[in-house]
Formats: C-alpha cells, sequence, structure tokens
C-alpha cells in the first residue's frame, strides 16, 4: 500500500506544488466563508456568489495527489503474486486506460456481471494480484486496501477526463442493471421516508449551499455523474462515487450499502446511462 503523500522523486516537484496550492485553498476558504458568514441570505439565493466561489477553490485540484499515487500503484508489482495492475482490462483491452472509465459501468463476460470502476480494479487485483476482494471490501473508505483503490480510481478517470460519456445499456444485463437503479434511485425508505428522487428529481433543489442536480435528466446527470469522484475540501479526501452513494444511504438513514454492490452499481450504471453523450470533467472539486 503506498501512502499518498509517499510519492516516487519523479513525482516529488508534482506534490509540492499540489501542497502549496492546498494551502492556498485553505486560505481562500477562510476568505470566503468569513464572506459568506457576513452576507448568508445574499450568498444562499445569488447562484452567481456560489459560483464564483466554487471557482475560487477550483485551482490547484488536489486530486492530483491521487492520480499520482494510483499511477504508481498501477505500475507496482504487489499481492500474493508480486504482479503490476499493467494487464488489468478495464473494457478497452489489457492495460487500456485511456477512455475507459468513459464507458463504464459495463458488462465484462469475464465475470458475467456489470462493473463499475471501483468493482473492476478489485477483480483485476484479485485475478492478477491475488489480493482478495473481501480483503478491501472489510475496509473503510479511506483506509488500507481501499485507499488504494481510491487512488486507482483517481488514476483511471482522470485518463478519461474531457472524453464523452459512452455508456449506452445495450448488453440486457446492463439494461437489467439500468432498471434496477432506476427503482433504486425511486424507492422511499428509512425513517426519514427518503429517496435519491427526493433531492435529485427536480430542477432548482439546493440544501444550504449545494446545488442538487435532477439525476433524471441528461443536463443534471452530466453536472452530478461527470463531476464524480471528486476531492471533497470539507474532508479533506478523495471521495469515489461508491463512497458519494454510501454517504448519500446514510444520509437517508438506511443502511450501509456493502462496498461494491450491485445497487451501488445499479445507480450508477441509471446515472451514467442518463448522462450519456455528457462530458466527463472528474475528477471535481467539492466543498
Amino acid at each position: 500500500m503506498i501512502e499518498i503523500t509517499h510519492l516516487s522523486k519523479d513525482s516529488f516537484g508534482k506534490t509540492v506544488q499540489l501542497k502549496q496550492a492546498l494551502k492556498m485553498i485553505k486560505k481562500i476558504l477562510v476568505s470566503v466563508i468569513f464572506s459568506f458568514s457576513q452576507g448568508f441570505v445574499f450568498a444562499q439565493n445569488n447562484a452567481e456568489e456560489i459560483a464564483k466561489y466554487r471557482q475560487m477553490i477550483a485551482d490547484g485540484n488536489p486530486s492530483e495527489l491521487y492520480e499520482a499515487a494510483g499511477e504508481e500503484l498501477w505500475k507496482k508489482p504487489a499481492g500474493p503474486k508480486n504482479a503490476t495492475l499493467e494487464q488489468c482490462n478495464l473494457g478497452l483491452g489489457p492495460g487500456v486506460v485511456q477512455g475507459a472509465f468513459a464507458q463504464l459501468p459495463r458488462y465484462f463476460s469475464d465475470t458475467k456481471r456489470v462493473q463499475d470502476v471501483e468493482s473492476r480494479l478489485m477483480t483485476c487485483m484479485e485475478t492478477l494480484q491475488g489480493i482478495a476482494s473481501q480483503d478491501v471490501i472489510k475496509e473503510s473508505f479511506g483506509k488500507g486496501l481501499r485507499k488504494d483503490i481510491e487512488a486507482l480510481t483517481a488514476y483511471v478517470v482522470t485518463a478519461s477526463k474531457g472524453a464523452k460519456v459512452q455508456v449506452l445499456a445495450a448488453h440486457p444485463q446492463e439494461k437489467k442493471m439500468f432498471d434496477l437503479g432506476k427503482k433504486i434511485f425511486n424507492y422511499q425508505g428509512g425513517p426519514m421516508d427518503f429517496s435519491c428522487a427526493s433531492c435529485h428529481a427536480e430542477d432548482g433543489k439546493r440544501i444550504r449551499m449545494q446545488d442538487l442536480p435532477n439525476l433524471t435528466l441528461a443536463k443534471g446527470a452530466v453536472e452530478g455523474w461527470g463531476s464524480w469522484p471528486a476531492y471533497r475540501v470539507s474532508s479533506g479526501e478523495f471521495w469515489t462515487m461508491q463512497r458519494r452513494l454510501n454517504d448519500c444511504f446514510r444520509q437517508q438513514r438506511l443502511p450501509e450499502p456493502i462496498y461494491g454492490s450491485e445497487g451501488t452499481i445499479a445507480l450508477s450504471m441509471y446515472m451514467a446511462k442518463t448522462a450519456h453523450g455528457g462530458v466527463i470533467q472528474t475528477p471535481g472539486l467539492k466543498r
């Protein structure tokens, strides 16, 4: 396992620059938060001011640290088999990373299931390196092997930044997962009787200063799916889509999904297919 702050010599210069950028971001945040506290009501009702805030923190995305660590993990022999992930097939052939995320989730004939980027990386780690998927599943977000998956995810998704989402759900299993994702999206449950649709099925909704994209329409799905995974300034960590979805379930007061479960992959399929044709902007930068 590689710590995010312990990169190769080739990455050292970039690491120093990004750490300096992160310090600058923190200073900007202090200033912005103070400004918002002076005119909070105005900011809540002024989309332009919120957009300016996001622009201010967008320079120097710390996700690049995770991307660099992920690339190093991709090329480093690991696991009982002491092998790299350079022959991992993400859907476009062994070792092809460029553009792979743009076509995920998708059906894989070797596993006979639809997989997103994280579950596919687990498969590659198991088959190529001998690292059991259960060892990843039992970890917590931001720790151990799952932290490695997060860095690898940053590496993979960055290679599709600027590409168009190409998820058509043409395979029968992909259609099945899309339909399941749509059902889960609209399912109301928990003590709050919430569903994903409670927050993400109408235009113009907001929680505090956070805009809520309408994920039932292409424009909103691109804004949501196309900007995650992302670095979250408030937690100081890189969040994958699996982590983002798990946190949504937590806010609905529902049980935490198993990492890489069909339910979370189905929701990803629903968002990705709805976002088909939109431009990928991940890794994003969130508050």
